[in-house]
């Protein structure tokens, strides 16, 4: 088969996928460790605190919370995966993190609808729950 004939089923074929099969490839080995359980977004570890009640507005406030400190810790942006979301079923650029980095916890401190969740029995839940 000539290479312009293979490019043509290729584009053909793309047209063709699911929004989620598209959306899923983009995001690639970042979406499957999300899958896996290796990194986990704000959405995540708010479910695993029991506090997956609270308001779509409060999550990503809280999300730019622990953002902000993670690139003040790091230096530099969070690893971005692509997500559906969870009421509007739009599809969402979100933030990565490992399960047990500290500016998910210093996001909790530091937003006034959060700092609840941030007191030492809360932590352990989520440790326990992430290993």
């Amino acid at each position: 088969m000539n290479a312009s004939r293979h490019i043509a089923r290729t584009h053909r074929a793309a047209r063709n996928t699911s929004k989620a099969l598209a959306y899923r490839t983009r995001s690639g080995l970042i979406a499957a460790a999300v899958e896996q359980g290796h990194l986990i977004r704000t959405g995540d570890l708010l479910e695993r605190l029991g506090a997956d009640d609270l308001k779509d507005g409060h999550k990503s406030w809280y999300g730019r919370h622990v953002k902000k400190a993670y690139v003040a810790a790091n230096g530099r942006p969070p690893v971005m995966v692509w997500a559906q979301h969870r009421t509007t079923g739009r599809w969402i650029h979100v933030a990565a993190y490992s399960p047990f980095d500290l500016s998910l916890y210093i996001g909790l401190a530091t937003y006034k609808q959060t700092a609840f969740l941030a007191q030492p029995e809360f932590f352990q839940a989520a440790y326990t729950e992430a290993a």
